[in-house]
């Protein structure tokens, strides 16, 4: 039982940092927040992500290259382009590293206003630290697992950023159903959308894509968005108004731009 309450912890506590702080706010500017509850996510997200931390600023960047280039030959993550999704990921990890080491070419446009605690990000994102997170996992299952199967969910503790994301950017892309017609192959996987907060209503999202509410259909629940409103009322975030969002273009650009 400890386990699987673990495992569960871990799966929702990763994908809300993901969805909330890298994905709606680093790269989409939903919303507002203070440098030092910014610097609160950021270590939050460290602790909740561990081994698979992600970069705020190299995701929120990444992002919107998947926006502005979505099922194009720059999208960083597209199935048009790759014969299985272990190929994507590999793809999008050497981009997602090209950007973090800075000998990526990024526009200027995907950097603008992208929140960047440098010094932070290589701490957490050094490999040693990443092993000490790996040796973590491994004693908590030597420590409480009843069952050797158990031990098969390791590989998805280390990798779960990465296990979150070629969820919604392969089978999003290739599985589901449409309310919006968009230049791209995105679409919404509910109700498996429900293990994975709201990320999988993912065509609706391409077409709005500053909406801090994914769902659209009344039967379309996202469930970060009442997080967001609360956090919203207690003053730890401000919601933006739809002018002051960061504007991201929704549509392909040419290979010209």
């Amino acid at each position: 039982m400890a386990i699987l309450l673990f495992f569960i912890a871990h799966w929702y506590l990763s994908l809300f940092c993901q969805t909330f702080f890298h994905h709606r706010y680093a790269a989409h500017g939903m919303f507002s927040m203070s440098r030092g509850w910014e610097k609160f996510w950021h270590v939050f997200s460290w602790i909740c992500q561990g081994s698979s931390y992600l970069s705020p600023y190299a995701y929120g960047v990444m992002h919107r290259m998947h926006h502005a280039y979505a099922d194009t030959e720059k999208d960083p993550h597209s199935p048009q382009f790759d014969p299985d999704f272990f190929s994507m990921m590999l793809r999008t990890r050497k981009i997602y590293n090209g950007i973090f080491d800075e000998d990526f070419p990024v526009e200027e446009r995907f950097t603008k206003n992208v929140p960047s605690w440098r010094s932070f990000d290589l701490f957490a994102s050094f490999n040693g630290v990443r092993v000490l997170w790996i040796l973590a996992y491994i004693g908590f299952y030597l420590a409480f697992a009843s069952s050797w199967w158990l031990f098969l969910l390791i590989p998805v503790h280390i990798a779960m950023g990465p296990v979150h994301g070629v969820i919604i950017n392969w089978f999003a892309h290739k599985y589901g159903y449409t309310n919006f017609k968009v230049n791209d192959t995105s679409k919404n996987l509910w109700p498996w959308d429900l293990l994975m907060l709201g990320e999988g209503l993912h065509n609706n999202h391409h077409k709005n894509g500053n909406r801090p509410n994914f769902g659209w259909k009344k039967w379309e629940f996202d469930p970060v968005y009442p997080v967001i409103r609360l956090f919203d009322r207690l003053g730890m975030i401000r919601l933006q108004k739809p002018a002051a969002v960061v504007a991201i273009r929704e549509e392909k650009v040419s290979a010209e731009v």
